[in-house]
């Protein structure tokens, strides 16, 4: 099966596993495992950050990025199709008490201006105070796509004129950063807090971490313990993100690659119709005559595993799967629609 459901796919190499085994562990809870603090400290270096924490999930670093942030009542604005808003079963407002207010961006991405007209311009009793802002970047149900930093820059200095504080959602940071050319911590310093995910395209079995000031992160290591997040011996998983991060950033223009070679592949068919282009390792599409649930079972019968999500079907592409294999999922998909 070739396997393009997702990049949380991936399996841990060998050599990541050896990594693992090796680790030198301790007490994650009392801040004495000495891989968990390698890669919180490799974390923050990378996104230049003060300091960071590792947590059992992505989905965990946005629930604490939003509970440090915010107070209950309080309002955060954020993309209508972003993972916090559609795939987190309403962890912000379960956890934190907040009102979540959407913004439509194209593909995710929206503009200084429709910040600025959804921040009421006077305080009152009656409407929640926005407080904070919510970026994903790269964008899932935007079709993998990339802010440009531009554009970046001008909707988080927007915010802050506002007084919003400003939470990045970047499990998939690296890849903007090796789609755009744009550096991780170039990115990050524009937002106060941000996470990247370690169990996508970094290959490893699980894990996030959530960086950025002293202060922050202090207090977010309260509500890490609170929502069940601080661990013991963690080293063992640690160790798989130290790995990744040493020798699985640099190969992600491969699955842009293969993303591109699939997208393009699939376009020359006439009942394909591709959602949006394949700017880093996502491609999103739909097939005449198929629901994307129907089209996926087809697929799957010859040898293909996508995803119905996001009202497409969907692609991903990941160390798990080569260029050949990439290659293979189009002639695979070509044979389903012969059919």
């Amino acid at each position: 099966m070739i396997n393009l459901f997702s990049d949380t796919q991936t399996k841990p190499t060998p050599e990541m596993r050896a990594a693992m085994a090796a680790a030198d562990v301790g007490d994650e809870q009392l801040a004495e495992d000495p891989t968990v603090n390698r890669l919180q400290d490799m974390t923050a270096q990378l996104l230049g950050k003060e300091a960071a924490i590792f947590l059992p999930s992505g989905a965990m670093c946005n629930l604490v990025g939003v509970k440090t942030h915010t107070q209950p009542g309080d309002m955060i604005l954020a993309d209508r199709r972003c993972h916090i808003m559609r795939a987190e079963c309403g962890g912000a407002a379960i956890f934190s008490g907040v009102m979540l207010d959407p913004l439509d961006g194209e593909r995710g991405i929206f503009t200084p201006e429709q910040v600025r007209a959804a921040i009421p311009p006077v305080k009152t009793v009656y409407h929640p105070h926005p407080t904070l802002l919510c970026i994903e970047n790269t964008h899932n149900y935007g079709g993998g796509s990339v802010w440009p930093i531009e554009q970046l820059r001008d909707v988080c200095t927007t915010a802050r004129e506002r007084g919003l504080a400003i939470h990045m959602d970047g499990a998939r940071l690296f890849n903007a950063s090796a789609a755009s050319g744009v550096t991780a911590s170039e990115y990050a310093s524009h937002v106060d807090s941000v996470w990247i995910d370690l169990s996508k395209g970094l290959g490893c079995p699980v894990g996030a971490v959530i960086a950025g000031t002293s202060d922050f992160i202090g207090r977010a290591r309260r509500w890490k313990h609170a929502f069940g997040g601080a661990m013991r011996q963690a080293g063992i998983i640690a160790a798989a993100g130290v790995y990744a991060l040493q020798h699985n950033i640099n190969r992600l223009k491969d699955d842009h690659a293969n993303a591109r070679l699939l997208a393009e592949g699939l376009s020359q068919s006439p009942r394909v119709r591709l959602l949006y282009p394949a700017d880093t390792n996502i491609v999103f599409f739909n097939v005449s005559g198929f629901t994307p649930a129907a089209f996926c079972e087809r697929a799957a019968a010859q040898g293909v595993r996508f995803s119905a999500v996001g009202g497409g079907i969907r692609g991903v592409t990941h160390l798990d799967v080569s260029r050949e294999e990439s290659a293979a999922a189009v002639e695979s998909v070509m044979k389903a629609l012969s059919e």
